[in-house]
């Protein structure tokens, strides 16, 4: 058997199953990593609340503002919408 693993040809197979055995490891890592990631984000409510604490510390015009309150409103009403029509 150990004259098996001494052929050049044995050696690369082996090799090419651990490189993708570990590469399917980073894959899985990453998705998951991805994953929480994606959970960690803000909602629109949390943004907007962020957004209103900027602009009175003057860091927000008011037209700019205004821009972004009306687009997370907008957010906030599909996301309420949404939970209304699961229910």
């Amino acid at each position: 058997m150990p004259e098996l693993f001494r052929h050049p040809l044995s050696q690369a197979a082996l090799w090419f199953a651990l490189i993708f055995a570990l590469l399917a490891l980073a894959v899985v890592f990453l998705r998951k990593w991805r994953g929480d990631a994606a959970n960690d984000q803000p909602d629109a409510r949390e943004l907007l609340t962020k957004f209103r604490e900027l602009h009175v510390r003057g860091g927000l015009s008011d037209e700019e503002y205004r821009t972004i309150k009306t687009k997370l409103a907008t957010q906030v009403d599909i996301k309420l919408n949404d939970t209304k029509d699961s229910t």
